[in-house]
């Protein structure tokens, strides 16, 4: 700016002096007024330059605040990825150890599933021995066949009772193994 004066009050020095140095036989000297009016002229360029350089300046330094602002707002945005990166990163983990649990219970529901398989098998058998000793009995009424029938009838007995537990243990097993998979799909629709 202080460049830009200079160059306008050297450029009036070169036009105001010729016309104050004017040979007194030549052309007619300016009037008093015509440079008064003038120097008036360049002070209000000089004023509107200086008016156009403050507000230049406040538009920049308001460009500086803006850009400013906008670096801390990407830098929260930043902040928010991160969390966001981490928050996926538990639920990716937490997702994985529910279908290692999901497999787990699965592997014990199918051994389960299995033993009950088997107890039932044994149970069959148990029940066709019994049936035999029955009718054996039934046409001997002898003392220690009817007392090994009443001992295997206890122990069928108790075979069902143990299969009627491990049905009811194999029931909550699924209900469980059911009530995860509503778990894991729900997490995995979010």
């Amino acid at each position: 700016m202080p460049v830009l004066a200079l160059c306008l009050l050297w450029t009036l020095a070169t036009v105001a002096r010729p016309v104050l140095a004017a040979p007194v036989g030549g052309p007619e000297p300016a009037p008093h007024e015509e440079l008064t009016l003038l120097f008036h002229g360049a002070l209000q360029l000089g004023q509107a330059l200086n008016g156009v350089y403050r507000t230049t300046e406040a538009r920049l330094t308001e460009a500086g605040r803006s850009l400013g602002l906008y670096g801390q707002a990407l830098g929260l945005l930043g902040q928010e990825v991160s969390r966001g990166r981490a928050a996926a990163q538990e639920l990716h983990t937490g997702l994985l150890e529910i279908q290692t649990e999901e497999n787990a219970l699965q592997l014990l529901a199918e051994a389960m599933a299995q033993a009950l398989g088997e107890e039932a098998h044994r149970q069959q058998v148990l029940r066709d021995r019994l049936q035999q000793l029955e009718v054996r009995l039934r046409g001997a009424w002898l003392g220690h066949a009817h007392h090994e029938f009443e001992a295997l009838k206890a122990h069928a007995d108790k075979q069902s009772y143990i299969v009627w537990i491990l049905t009811g243990h194999v029931q909550r097993q699924r209900q469980e193994m059911v009530a995860l998979q509503q778990r894991l799909r729900q997490i995995q629709k979010r």
